[in-house]
């Protein structure tokens, strides 16, 4: 007898209540994600010292463009599985999954092979400090072994949550995060029969447990026979067909490098930052830190946006569109506006957890956090609405919105007014591309061709473009 008691038909029922109840177990997986990374950190740090912390930080980097580039082609196939849901094709919903868990697998296998081959070209590209390259060789070759079954728990997630269920994907994280942190100290000391592995051994925890918790995930799909589960002939949709494949690579490639270009941006400004000195490093890296959390409401709200969004494209019911992008904004607005307010009314306690009561850096944070703060608000209204525009399979319009905002304005601002305002600039720049950003994006909302757009060719009836 199936059981899918947690998925959730998004195309019926409130709004606002149906979304926001499907955002908040993303939220829980983005908040845990964080805290598993903290606590990676400190057993490293704690246990093998500032060298092996400098290593897994340079090997993370490559990581994250893998995983990065991963999300945007996962994020394609959790939309054309948002689509076929809503038009009750759960045939193609299978055909869909198919495909892109053999794209998946296989370049998981690729990446896991050209990881270790090229890992030492990896390490001198970034300019790794001498002293912490070997660590970091040693863990991101263990870290690439496990690309394959990584690739496929961030797949298997997201399908889950084009099919209308957020909750699995939120257990398995719990057992992901419980066996990661339970095992590195394990690994790395050699605690009982387990020989100590150093560096090692944290990678090995990390890849361990990513194997386990998909292996629970792929037992829980069909014990409760979730609707993306394969069975019998259902099997050989594992090998890709161009119909499914094509439209994940096109539409999912735009999305991954969307990630990649944030963060090279990012890491420009960061650089001018560091030209301030240290105390305004000091007072940029902890202010990070804290908004992070403010950011991950967007993320969450996002992701639940994206698939309720393609849900109701699919069903046809263009007029609701509308009222998810509203409740989405709403939503949204009002987890990141509260957030805010609980730093800035509580900074000054906060800071002190981090930097001297009386130093510089604390004064640098605060004045930061009032000119930098605000721009949150206005970039996750900015991800709410793109990620309805991109469940149309509209990806290059948001991409372009992207490196207008996120590269030229940014870049713009911070060099050209730096020698001048020094780092007000730095803080103008955020403020001056959050808000070209959400002026943007709008204005495609409202009046870009988005809705003309489709991800795969949808049956005649689908075919219209009125919300």
């Amino acid at each position: 007898m199936s059981d899918r008691s947690r998925q959730r038909d998004l195309t019926t029922g409130p709004v606002a209540k149906t979304l926001f109840l499907f955002a908040l177990p993303s939220l829980g997986v983005n908040i845990l994600q964080s805290a598993n990374g903290s606590v990676n950190a400190v057993f490293v740090g704690q246990f093998l010292g500032e060298r092996a912390l400098a290593a897994t930080a340079n090997a993370n980097m490559t990581m994250f463009l893998m995983y990065s580039t991963m999300f945007g082609f996962a994020m394609a196939t959790t939309i054309l599985i948002g689509q076929a849901m809503g038009r009750r094709d759960i045939a193609d919903v299978r055909r869909t999954i198919g495909a892109a868990t053999g794209l998946f697998f296989v370049l998981g296998i690729l990446t896991a092979v050209l990881g270790w081959i090229f890992a030492p070209d990896v390490l001198h590209l970034l300019a790794t400090p001498k002293d912490a390259y070997p660590l970091a060789l040693t863990y991101l070759r263990v870290m690439f072994l496990g690309m394959p079954f990584s690739f496929l728990a961030i797949l298997l997630s997201s399908a889950m949550r084009g099919v209308g269920d957020a909750v699995t994907p939120l257990w398995n994280t719990v057992l992901n995060v419980t066996l990661d942190a339970g095992l590195n100290p394990v690994f790395i000391l050699g605690l009982g029969p387990v020989p100590a592995m150093g560096i090692a051994g944290s990678a090995l925890a990390s890849v361990l447990a990513t194997f386990i918790s998909i292996i629970v995930l792929i037992w829980q799909i069909y014990r409760r026979d979730i609707t993306i589960r394969l069975r019998g002939e259902e099997l050989r949709w594992l090998i890709p067909d161009m119909t499914h494949a094509r439209p994940i690579f096109a539409k999912g490639f735009p999305m991954g490098l969307s990630m990649i270009v944030m963060s090279l941006s990012s890491l420009v400004m960061i650089g001018l930052i560091n030209r301030e000195g240290v105390d305004t490093a000091a007072a940029f890296g902890v202010m990070n830190q804290l908004w992070s959390y403010v950011q991950m409401p967007a993320v969450a709200v996002g992701s639940a946006v994206s698939a309720m969004a393609a849900q109701n494209i699919g069903a046809g019911n263009w007029s609701r569109l509308s009222r998810v992008a509203w409740a989405g904004m709403g939503i949204n607005a009002l987890m990141s506006v509260t957030l805010l307010g609980l730093i800035t009314l509580g900074i000054h306690p906060i800071l002190s957890l981090f930097l001297p009561e009386a130093g510089a850096a604390t004064e640098i944070a605060v004045h930061m956090n009032l000119l930098v703060g605000w721009t949150f608000i206005a970039i996750g209204i900015s991800m709410v609405l793109g990620s309805v525009v991109r469940a149309n399979g509209a990806v290059i319009g948001p991409f372009v919105i992207l490196v207008l905002s996120a590269v030229v304005m940014r870049f713009a601002v911070g060099f050209w007014l730096h020698p001048y305002w020094g780092a007000d600039a730095i803080w103008a720049a955020f403020g001056s591309s959050a808000v070209v950003s959400l002026l943007l994006t709008m204005l495609y909302y409202w009046h870009g061709g988005w809705r003309k757009l489709h991800m795969v060719a949808a049956p005649a009836a689908q075919r219209h473009a009125e919300i």
